[in-house]
């Protein structure tokens, strides 16, 4: 770090220790909505990728990313998991487990390994960004750049009809 600004994330040095290509995004401030967060990385919001943590009712964890103001279709995640219970992670919880605070969650280089989830939407998208693991910042990648960052993932439909609006 110089003069106090951040210059790598356990995400980025998960990529660069990878050999995988990225851009490293700082925002100039904070970030209030996600239409703001696209256009200031010169996106669109179904460009970003979230990455949402749940807890199982028979323990652990898990990840579903989806891109945007998509919101997570429970019955199809409980369908695709095999379980009746599922609940979103406490901020607590998902600190803990991935080491990362709400906001700049990613799938890569998290503390504890997860199974991972994505929305085939995120395959629509050419370039996307997703969580640095430290907020305000955020990577933006090819998507198979991505998805090799990844490796192996479940991918499937995760998705509700309605959306967030923040």
């Amino acid at each position: 770090m110089t003069n106090g600004e951040i210059t790598s994330t356990p995400v980025t040095r998960y990529l660069d220790e990878s050999g995988i290509p990225y851009r490293f995004f700082r925002h100039s401030g904070t970030i209030r909505t996600l239409e703001q967060a696209a256009e200031e990385r010169g996106q669109r919001p179904q460009q970003i990728i979230r990455s949402i943590v749940f807890r199982l009712s028979r323990g652990g964890f898990v990840m579903v990313l989806v891109t945007g103001h998509k919101q997570v279709a429970w019955p199809a995640l409980r369908r695709h998991l095999g379980t009746s219970r599922i609940s979103m992670a406490t901020e607590a919880e998902v600190l803990r487990v991935t080491g990362y605070p709400l906001g700049a969650v990613s799938p890569f280089a998290t503390i504890t390994p997860l199974r991972i989830l994505m929305d085939r939407d995120i395959l629509a998208e050419q370039e996307i960004s997703i969580g640095s693991g430290v907020r305000h910042t955020t990577v933006i990648m090819q998507r198979e750049d991505f998805l090799h960052a990844l490796g192996e993932v479940e991918l499937g439909d995760f998705i509700g009809q309605d959306e967030i609006t923040d």
